[in-house]
């Protein structure tokens, strides 16, 4: 899994790093309050970043101009290096021998003071720096700015704008400063009318490796996962183990593992979670490539840091992936806080709520400091919560669905529901993977449960259709507002 970096504005953030299907998205901040790239962002809109930064210097525009094609292109951060002691127009005229900019290219030991830094440099795997040529040179603000950083093992890469001259020495010189393990790459000079294309034709020539963007709640289809606020990647669908016995676990999660399913949700009072982990240890499945749900029922909140050491020793995990409180109860803040100290302590890596809904979370959320990475609630095509959905994701909450065939009783109506059943004819599919291909579309992670390898498989194999416009407003006109359990 690609390493990709994440920004949070909000009082909540989760630390911790990692790698697999759960990686961590580690925080960066550009701390540099003249720069376009602050930690101001709304929750809705955070973003995972790219591996890639793009630093430059620019008095007059002409190199931000360069700069901002090759961040636009790439989806690269974007990181101005500004001078301390900002640059005067006096400053820059070149034909005066005691101007600033003349006397500071004439001595080679000249260190401008950058104002500002890059932080958490290390994330960043490839380096575009770029920078106006002065008396045939990089300015020495840029000898300044890789000084302060340790480059080893990162790939730098060049450009600069002139008039005339091109990125002659300037690149030799600058790659002196780096480690003997900083890969470089020839730069590339361009002149003030370059155009996007040009620049990008460059970058695009180069091979790199650049990390796609990734955004908080939005699905990514191709690899099945979405990303969380916590910074952690989730798979979108997967296995619930309500009602499971250990032996039933023990089945269903092979067949889940065996098929390609990732996600396994469990709790406390399914009297599974040692079946759960005991699967999940047993398996040849890395664990890190494993995301494991629990919950703390309402009975132990009075103590839930003891609880929370409970469940992790009764699965025989090191981590747990996501807890969730099950249901609103006494004490739930403070069970909620437990967690959070948890998520601090490296027992857990993401937090959530189970069976809150809008008038709970208006009332939850300015009690508690690290908002729920994930809302758990009954959905189905008989009770859709078309209103609360999304009001949870403006929130940068990820939706969870349980009950999505309806819940025991109510599977065998919904299956074999008119509108389901024409649209998965259509399709020739079952009307069990059109409901969640439905919930998928609005969302929605899915955890149907089963203990029937054949229907595990067929749950997991939702990529090979896509429900038209049409069709989803059919399926949510089938909603009744009926709720099939008390939550």
């Amino acid at each position: 899994m690609k390493k990709i970096l994440i920004s949070l504005l909000s009082l909540f953030i989760a630390a911790a790093n990692t790698t697999g299907c759960a990686a961590k998205a580690s925080s960066v901040s550009l701390n540099n309050s003249n720069t376009a790239e602050s930690s101001t962002e709304t929750e809705a809109d955070v973003s995972a970043k790219t591996n890639a930064l793009v630093a430059y210097f620019s008095c007059t525009g002409t190199t931000e101009q360069i700069a901002e094609y090759i961040s636009d292109g790439t989806s690269a951060d974007l990181y101005e290096i500004i001078a301390a002691d900002p640059y005067t127009e006096a400053d820059l005229n070149y034909n005066n021998s005691n101007s600033r900019t003349t006397k500071e290219q004439n001595d080679s030991s000249a260190r401008p003071e950058v104002s500002g830094t890059v932080e958490n440099m290390d994330q960043y795997d490839i380096v575009f720096i770029g920078y106006p040529i002065w008396h045939g040179q990089a300015p020495r603000i840029i000898s300044t700015f890789l000084e302060s950083y340790d480059f080893s093992g990162k790939t730098i890469i060049p450009f600069c704008t002139s008039h005339s001259s091109g990125i002659g020495s300037s690149d030799t010189n600058l790659h002196s400063l780096c480690s003997d393990s900083t890969a470089w790459i020839d730069g590339r000079r361009f002149a003030a009318d370059a155009s996007s294309d040009e620049v990008m034709e460059w970058v695009n020539s180069l091979n790199l490796d650049i990390s796609e963007v990734k955004t908080v709640g939005e699905f990514d289809f191709e690899s099945k996962t979405v990303l969380l606020n916590s910074g952690y990647e989730m798979p979108i669908m997967g296995l619930g183990t309500y009602s499971l016995s250990d032996e039933e676990c023990a089945v269903s999660i092979a067949a889940l593992l065996e098929a390609g399913g990732r996600l396994i949700d469990t709790a406390y009072m399914y009297g599974n979670e040692a079946a759960v982990g005991k699967a999940v240890r047993e398996s040849d499945v890395p664990r890190e490539e494993i995301f494991v749900i629990t919950k703390l029922y309402p009975n132990q909140y009075d103590n839930a840091a003891e609880a929370i050491d409970e469940a992790l020793e009764r699965m025989g995990l090191d981590y747990i992936d996501m807890m969730l409180l099950h249901h609103p109860g006494d004490n739930d803040v403070e069970a909620y806080k437990a967690m959070e100290q948890a998520v601090a302590d490296g027992k857990i890596r993401s937090i959530g709520l189970s069976n809150w809904y809008v008038e709970e979370l208006t009332e939850f959320l300015p009690q508690v400091s690290i908002t729920p990475a994930l809302v758990q609630n009954e959905i189905h095509p008989y009770y859709q919560e078309n209103n609360v959905i999304p009001y949870i994701q403006s929130l940068g909450i990820v939706v969870q669905g349980w009950y999505p065939f309806g819940g025991r009783g109510y599977t065998a109506e919904l299956l074999s529901d008119e509108t389901i059943s024409t649209i998965a004819a259509a399709h020739d599919v079952t009307s069990a993977q059109v409901i969640l291909r439905w919930n998928l579309q609005k969302g929605v992670v899915v955890i149907p449960g089963s203990s029937n390898p054949d229907h595990i498989r067929e749950n997991l194999d939702l990529f090979g259709f896509e429900l038209t416009d049409e069709e989803m407003e059919q399926i949510n006109a089938l909603d009744r507002n009926e709720k099939h359990d008390w939550y």
